[in-house]
């Protein structure tokens, strides 16, 4: 299992690289993880078809940012527990990834924290279809993961999928998982830094 003290430090020591948000619109997203079985989980949800954008994909809870929050935290966090009904305060945030943008125009920012399991999650079937638990291990796995590059407005941009048991995370949340996997195992076919034998 994954040593969470490790995956601070290891969050803790990248220079965390940031964009202006200009003209994009803020937002926030946490990626939660969590031991199930003795193994590490990643959290997904699958949105609802009938939402009007990003209908049907896999993804972590995500909104824009309203002027009532006051940190991209408190957004993360509100609406994980809005989606999943996860509260703030049964999450451990253990850091921060880079900042990353997404073509429909948002600016995101990506922490990391974890929730105790099994939880009694309260899903906002408005918006998710699905909860989606995978395990991290699988998605180390080289063999799930490809790029595609796809053209937006004139230029080619490697788009990432993670493929897991009939699931697929690509987009903006598989690059937030892709530099989440880079951070805390170096040497991804081999064991990571932050893994160990510490209880969760």
């Amino acid at each position: 299992m994954l040593d969470l003290g490790c995956v601070r430090l290891a969050l803790a020591r990248h220079p965390r690289r940031t964009i202006e948000t200009g003209v994009l619109r803020p937002a926030a997203v946490i990626l939660p993880l969590f031991v199930k079985d003795g193994a590490d989980y990643v959290l997904f949800t699958r949105r609802n078809d009938r939402l009007r954008h990003h209908r049907a994909e896999s993804s972590f809870p995500c909104v824009a940012s309203p002027a009532g929050d006051d940190s991209r935290l408190q957004t993360a966090l509100r609406e994980t527990e809005e989606e999943m009904g996860i509260r703030p305060q049964d999450v451990t945030v253990l850091g921060e990834l880079d900042d990353v943008s997404s073509i429909h125009g948002y600016h995101v920012v990506p922490f990391v924290g974890t929730f105790p399991y099994p939880y009694p999650y309260r899903v906002n079937a408005e918006e998710i279809a699905e909860v989606i638990e995978l395990p991290l291990e699988r998605l180390r796995d080289p063999a799930v993961f490809r790029t595609e590059d796809w053209r937006h407005r004139g230029r080619l941009h490697p788009i990432y999928f993670y493929t897991v048991d009939g699931h697929v995370v690509w987009g903006l949340t598989a690059r937030i998982l892709h530099q989440f996997l880079h951070r805390i195992f170096p040497s991804a076919p081999a064991a990571g830094p932050c893994e160990g034998d510490a209880t969760q």
